[in-house]
Order: C-alpha cells, then sequence, then structure tokens
C-alpha cells in the first residue's frame, strides 16, 4: 500500500540538482515523480524512482545526503475535485497530511503523499475503497 520515495538534500547553487540527476541517469534509474521544495539555502528533492532501493544507494555512496521512507501512492479518476474529495476522506478521520505532490498519467490522477499516522491512513484507504498503487506496479504506469 506504500512505496518507497527518496529525499535528498541539496544545497541551493548551481550544479547541485544535476549532478543528482546524473548519477541517476548513470544507472538507468527512471524517475516517475519528483517535487522540490526550497529554502534560501537548500532544497528537499523528492522522488519517486523504478529502484529506490538502487537509487538510495548510489546518492549515499556519493557523498549526497539522502534518506528513504514510505509515503502512500493512490490513484484518481481524472475528474474534478476527486483528489480534494480524497484528501478530505483523511482529514474527517483527524489524519493530517504532511505533504502531498500529484501528477497525471495515462488518463489517471496519482497522488504522493505522507501523513503524520499511517496505520490510520491505511484503514482509510481500505474503509474507502481507493486504489492504493503498490510499489511494484509503479513502473508499469510509465
Amino acid at each position: 500500500m506504500t512505496v518507497n520515495q527518496i529525499s535528498i538534500f541539496i544545497e541551493n547553487k548551481s550544479g547541485t540538482l544535476v549532478k543528482v540527476l546524473k548519477l541517476l541517469k548513470s544507472e538507468g534509474i527512471q524517475l516517475i515523480a519528483s517535487t522540490i521544495a526550497d529554502t534560501a539555502e537548500y532544497g528537499i528533492f523528492r522522488i519517486i524512482c523504478s529502484a529506490p532501493d538502487r537509487a538510495y544507494n548510489v546518492l549515499k555512496e556519493a557523498g549526497v545526503a539522502v534518506s528513504l521512507c514510505e509515503v502512500f501512492a493512490i490513484q484518481l479518476d481524472d475528474v474534478p475535485g476527486r483528489a480534494a474529495d480524497a484528501i478530505g476522506l483523511f482529514a474527517n478521520e483527524g489524519i493530517s497530511i504532511a505533504y502531498l505532490y500529484s501528477f497525471l498519467l495515462k488518463g489517471k490522477g496519482v497522488l504522493i503523499f505522507r501523513t503524520d499516522n499511517a496505520d490510520r491512513a491505511r484503514e482509510v484507504i481500505a474503509k474507502n475503497n481507493l486504489k492504493a498503487i503498490p510499489e511494484k506496479d509503479l513502473s508499469l504506469l510509465l
């Protein structure tokens, strides 16, 4: 029900993002989704990719500050308001969303998010028949 996400801490200076991307490219690792949240001095580059364990190891060995965590990935119909409906289910249960990013792929919306209570989030997903995307199925979306 969860997928592995890599968070990479990068300085906000020219060349640091491309270094990370070239490391992933050299290993043939495909990005599926990504987002960058930044401050004045650094950014957090969060990615979902085709080989998260390998990507983590490659980046760690290269001296990049990186962490690996589990996040939820759910598939939604590409209909206006569907994301609001889905996130509302978690809010109604008192579950906070720490961060979220989304994308459209093959006519479906995909939400990637982290909550403050993963166990309860799993219950909400199951109870409401939300379509969780397992890690093994992510590459099928490409």
